[in-house]
């Protein structure tokens, strides 16, 4: 399944909106990132995803707080941008650091602006099939399944994995659309039988190849969720291959469709507060 073919066509139309609503409106659709630290890889990616909203039409507003920062202020920081009317979007990166709450920080951004769908709010609208944002990746996945006509109605579906902004929306994204869905963890037993029995499999473990060819049904679509140093996934993708009907690469898959939906969803939020959705 090629994401980055797709997420092309998706940024190609949130840039022409993003165009559109600027004439319309004569305000840029903007989202805020907010990043705690130095760490390297967080460094990047709010790096691409700046450069990517810049290229889109979408004004990138950025934030950068000192490691040392305390739960109170990152809160007053998030909570700033939430009633700010020039944001329409908050993207807080994670991680914070290991002494913040970091779910407490993700509670402080308004859900009207919550285009990354990490809030409390967004998830329970995810579960209960309500307007909102959706995560991300789990979103851009969803794309990709309609997008290759993959046919979810009373199919099993096997996520691996369970955070909070991978794992559990997805399942609950895949539940909505009528699978059967089973989820898995590190203390799951007989993880591969589980997983042989999958129509549809999320791998979304974090563990480079953790899933080969020998553990995929044949005919199974395959969702290769996980990013590991080498730019290798959590699916041993050349003997998975040979099993799946479809399957997605690591790199090209689900990365590219993460950003894509970031910037479909925020062109959706400041469409939404300046009242022409």
């Amino acid at each position: 399944m090629d994401g980055t073919g797709l997420a092309r066509r998706i940024i190609e139309s949130s840039t022409a909106a993003a165009a559109d609503l600027r004439r319309r409106t004569g305000t840029a659709p903007c989202l805020a990132t907010v990043l705690v630290g130095e760490d390297p890889a967080s460094v990047t990616y709010v790096r691409m995803k700046r450069a990517r909203c810049e290229k889109s039409g979408i004004t990138s507003r950025h934030v950068a707080l000192p490691a040392s920062i305390s739960t109170s202020g990152l809160i007053e920081a998030v909570t700033d941008l939430s009633q700010d009317a020039g944001v329409h979007g908050i993207l807080l990166q994670h991680p914070v650091g290991a002494h913040i709450d970091e779910r407490a920080a993700f509670e402080a951004i308004a859900p009207d602006k919550d285009v990354d769908g990490v809030t409390m709010h967004s998830f329970a609208a995810m579960g209960f099939g309500l307007p909102g944002f959706v995560s991300c990746t789990p979103g851009g996945i969803m794309r990709l399944l309609e997008e290759y006509d993959v046919d979810l109605a009373g199919k099993h579906a096997v996520v691996v994995g369970r955070s909070a902004i991978l794992g559990k929306p997805a399942g609950m994204l895949l539940l909505g659309r009528d699978a059967t869905v089973t989820y898995c963890h590190s203390r799951t037993t007989n993880l591969s039988a589980i997983v042989r029995e999958a129509d549809i499999l999320l791998a979304a473990v974090g563990r480079p190849r953790f899933i080969t060819g020998a553990d995929i049904k044949p005919g199974a679509v395959v969702i290769d969720a996980g990013y590991n140093p080498g730019n290798v996934g959590d699916v041993d993708f050349e003997t998975a291959r040979n099993r799946a009907s479809l399957i997605t690469p690591v790199p090209g898959g689900v990365g590219p469709m993460t950003i894509a939906v970031l910037l479909a969803q925020t062109l959706e939020a400041a469409s939404r507060q300046l009242g022409t959705s």
